[in-house]
């Protein structure tokens, strides 16, 4: 846990799920500056200037861990937090109730959910995402006014030029503060005599993206791919997808097939393909990914063919012992750090989850050492395939 200090008060935060080990905190320099921002301590230019308004319709978006929900929430009214990930979700639920606010004090939706028809303060952490924050800008644009204050805020590493230019383009004038802490933040102007409609759009969105797999996919290979924004390689497969897909497990009927960390789900859908009596339980933590993989589905599966498609912190909510096969492409960031804790919980939860005698199949870089994590959780960890960048690993639970 960490304090967040602000000229509202001292807030203890944390990211989720809690882990005391995690030395990670749950804000950033690019938080606190938002912060001190909006309660008048510092202007764009580094002065002290007026507090913003904050008693009209305030939408966050992309509020990694609740930081910025949780302190608003006791200054605004009924903040709207927008964000694409289950576990922010989850984190920005403890962390109100540890400040003390009611669970009604802050409005949590998802990317895929109907944003608010008017905002008056529109607050945007920058994602590492240039998609996602195309793909909400374009959402949220028809709720803009002129009076609309618009804030971004990221860490300098984060804000590029095209940055600023999608923000210039979807939403109006834009220019950057100085930097603090590494931190900036960034103001755009919407345009004059501009009124919040529902029905208008700044211009046709690009997202979702699809293609179809070339012949040399493996399993994948002809499988019609969907991808809202955000997905990890939106506009092509991956090569670790790829190498995986040449190494997928051969079917085996009326199996239950888990896609954890699903992304687009094409590894799951392939599984389908090959076996139309399974069933697959889509995993993944991006609300994103959760449409993408259920979209990529319906193109591909056969009729009745059985799938369940779940947002959610790894299996935590597929029951013990009910999986035959978890098919796993982890990933080792959180959003700018490098991390292997959601590995370790991913295999965690597939050992929990599988019969015995089911497997995990891993692909991931050589480099990571996943075989290491999988003999201490599995007892085994075999070498399926391996190139010069990727292996791809089987764990088979045991009886015991």
């Amino acid at each position: 846990m960490n304090r967040l200090s602000t000229s509202w008060g001292a807030y203890d935060l944390t990211r989720f799920p809690e882990d005391p080990r995690d030395q990670l905190r749950a804000w950033s320099a690019a938080d606190a500056y938002l912060l001190r921002h909006l309660a008048g301590e510092e202007g764009p230019r580094g002065e002290t200037g007026a507090a913003v308004d904050l008693s009209g319709t305030v939408a966050v978006v992309g509020d990694r861990w609740g930081a910025l929900t949780t302190v608003l929430a006791g200054h605004a009214r009924v903040p709207v937090q927008i964000t694409d990930s289950f576990l922010a979700q989850q984190a920005t639920r403890a962390n109100l109730a540890r400040a003390g606010h009611a669970p009604d004090a802050a409005r949590l939706l998802t990317t895929r959910d109907t944003p608010p028809a008017r905002i008056d303060v529109l607050l945007v952490r920058v994602p590492k995402s240039l998609a996602l924050l195309e793909d909400q800008l374009h959402r949220l644009a028809p709720a803009l006014h002129e009076g609309t204050v618009v804030v971004g805020t990221g860490m300098v590493t984060e804000i590029h030029t095209s940055t600023l230019e999608l923000f210039e383009r979807l939403v109006g004038p834009t220019r950057t503060s100085l930097a603090r802490q590494k931190a900036r933040l960034i103001f755009s102007t919407p345009a004059p005599s501009r009124a919040p409609d529902p029905s208008r759009t700044t211009e046709p969105g690009p997202w979702p993206r699809t293609y179809v797999l070339p012949a040399d996919s493996g399993a994948g290979a002809g499988l019609t791919v969907v991808n809202h924004a955000g997905i990890f390689c939106a506009d092509r497969l991956d090569i670790g997808t790829r190498f995986f897909l040449k190494h997928l497990p051969h079917a085996r009927g009326g199996a239950h097939v888990v896609d954890l960390g699903c992304g687009n789900g094409v590894l799951g859908t392939a599984a389908s393909v090959a076996d139309p009596d399974a069933t697959v339980t889509f995993v993944d933590e991006s609300f994103q990914a959760v449409a993408s993989a259920e979209a990529t589905f319906r193109a591909n599966a056969a009729e009745g063919a059985k799938a369940h498609f779940v947002a959610g912190d790894a299996l935590a909510a597929v029951a013990p012992g009910t999986v035959d096969l978890v098919l796993n492409n982890p990933p080792f960031h959180s959003h700018q750090a490098t991390t292997g804790a959601t590995a370790w919980r991913m295999f965690s939860g597939a050992r929990a989850a599988l019969r015995p005698g089911g497997e995990l199949w891993v692909i991931g870089n050589r480099h990571l050492g996943y075989h290491v994590k999988l003999r201490k959780l599995f007892g085994n960890a075999e070498v399926v395939a391996s190139d010069p960048k990727f292996v791809v690993l089987r764990a088979v639970k045991g009886d015991r």
